[in-house]
């Protein structure tokens, strides 16, 4: 019988005879067509394994790397960029598509072209919109997009922008395969385009089984060489304390944002090992200025005076587990405002600004969060609670809404919420990245922007500080329109969480990024 089961190993694929490396994830996707969505799950299950970009960021750093395409030049007058594209880059091979070609220009045109131009085939068939690309404006940027050849491409701006070439590292600028994309089209099967993937990047995605887990194998076929795992299985576990319990048990490698306040004791275990890194991450309650009472400053100011942030801090995040957040983005972004103060903690300031704004005997609202915990809210539950305490010490009665990830953001982009909590991670080290995207004029209206929030001077400011290209002057634009973000409070900014990942010890090759995501085309189970 020994002799036998020998026999069968050595004649099984080695896909079946490898580890997957398992990973427990704290939410579902939203779908897998990452330009319809902003969560750092869909991100992670899709723009860090199966698509790729013409840039990409170096593992754990902001620095730009050449990614699908191998080298570019930008014009001096910075409103052209060309790009010379890899050769050699193959599509997935799935049982739904066979490509015929390789990578080329054709896919960078259609992965922008479908965002950009209204007339495209494909431009009204994504049902979330393109979040990203409407909220940072790029229709408007971008003037002219050309193909110069199979593997040239060149951007033509109307207008110099500082942190272009950053935004296309970013999981809404992946490229897709335009054969794949007619085929779908002819098929009349448009939607498999976000239920079966296809990219190039170093996994290929197998299933999906919704709230349980995501399957991908390694692409053989990798253009910087195969994965280090030949499987790789998201687990989703939308409760921290599961995932722990996960890894500890040895039913997944790796368990992403334990609660911070667990961290602790979780470095004292001897088959684990803690990572940890101060990432560019801001955790915010938003509060919705299209809805009365809080279109009127003085509400949103009473609200940040009645919140008790040093309670807020202690109870989620521990001893050192995140700094306090003022302005929307960390102090080591350019522009960081640290003339700023925090809101203190002053309920009969916050009485009188209700008083003045003739509403002494306070008003109604209600609180939208999520169940589970992820790394801007670790306990999603005690969090909203004690916000509710804290309102009603100043008359505001407040009843708590728990919606699941996905619905949670749909709603909230419909603008259905009062305030919402709510968290950004930074896609590209650029200021302008926690602004556009969350507080501008163009993101009030595709509805990114969950506080509907439209200061029409700040919007300047920040569209200013992305034409120049001085880091000073932008700078100092940054820190003008952070001084309007304080006065005029559209959020209550929590905290800048620390980023912590928890691996049994046998696990090696993964790097914490700043920018919160997770990439696992290195990380392997030690043989």
């Amino acid at each position: 019988m020994r002799r036998c089961l020998l026999f069968l190993a050595l004649y099984l694929p080695l896909s079946l005879l490898a580890q997957p490396l398992v990973v427990c994830t704290e939410a579902s996707p939203e779908g897998f067509d990452i330009v319809q969505y902003t969560a750092a799950t869909t991100a992670d299950a899709s723009a860090e394994t199966l698509f790729e970009r013409l840039v990409q960021f170096a593992p754990g750093s902001t620095r730009i790397i050449p990614a699908l395409a191998e080298r570019w030049i930008i014009s001096d007058d910075g409103l052209s960029y060309t790009f010379f594209l890899r050769q050699g880059v193959q599509f997935h091979a799935t049982p739904w598509f066979t490509p015929s070609r390789e990578f080329n220009a054709d896919d960078v045109l259609w992965s922008f072209q479908r965002q950009r131009d209204p007339a495209h085939a494909w431009h009204q068939l994504a049902p979330r919109g393109y979040p990203y690309f409407e909220a940072m404006g790029f229709a408007s940027l971008i003037d002219k997009l050309e193909k110069l050849d199979d593997y040239s491409v060149r951007f033509t701006l109307k207008h110099p922008e500082a942190p272009f070439l950053a935004d296309l590292a970013m999981g809404f600028a992946s490229i897709y395969s335009a054969e794949y994309a007619d085929q779908l089209l002819q098929a009349g099967t448009p939607d498999k385009l976000n239920s079966h993937p296809v990219g190039t990047g170093p996994f290929i995605f197998e299933r999906y089984s919704k709230d349980t887990q995501v399957r991908f194998r390694a692409n053989p076929h990798y253009w910087a060489g195969p994965p280090a795992s030949e499987q790789l299985l998201l687990a989703i576990t939308p409760d921290p304390n599961v995932r722990v319990q996960q890894l500890k048990a040895g039913e997944c490698q790796i368990a992403v944002y334990p609660r911070p306040t667990d961290v602790p004791g979780l470095r004292q275990a001897g088959n684990l090992q803690v990572l940890e890194l101060d990432s560019l991450i801001t955790a915010y309650v938003a509060l919705n200025t299209r809805h009365k009472p809080l279109d009127d400053v003085r509400v949103r100011q009473a609200i940040n005076l009645a919140f008790d942030r040093p309670a807020y801090l202690r109870a989620q995040f521990g001893e050192g587990g995140a700094s306090s957040a003022i302005n929307p983005y960390p102090a080591t972004l350019l522009g960081y405002n640290d003339q700023i103060k925090a809101w203190p903690h002053d309920l009969p300031r916050a009485r009188r600004l209700l008083a003045e704004a003739g509403l002494k005997n306070g008003f109604k609202l209600s609180i939208w969060t999520r169940p589970g915990g992820g790394p801007t809210n670790p306990n999603p539950g005690i969090g909203a609670q004690m916000l509710q305490a804290d309102l009603a010490a100043i008359g505001i009665q407040a009843d708590i809404r728990v919606f699941e990830w996905g619905e949670l953001i749909k709603r909230a982009k419909n603008g259905e919420h009062d305030v919402v909590f709510m968290g950004w991670v930074g896609d590209n080290g650029d200021p302008d990245n926690f602004l556009t995207p969350n507080l501008s004029c163009a993101a009030a209206e595709s509805g990114e922007n969950q506080a509907g929030w439209c200061n029409r001077e700040f919007d300047g400011l920040i569209g200013e500080a992305r034409r120049v290209s001085d880091p000073a002057r932008r700078a100092e634009l940054y820190r003008q329109a952070l001084a309007i973000f304080h006065e005029q409070a559209p959020w209550i900014a929590l905290a800048h969480p620390k980023q912590f990942t928890v691996l049994a010890k046998d696990v090696e090759g993964f790097t914490l990024s700043p920018l919160g995501s997770n990439n696992f085309a290195h990380t392997r189970r030690k043989q």
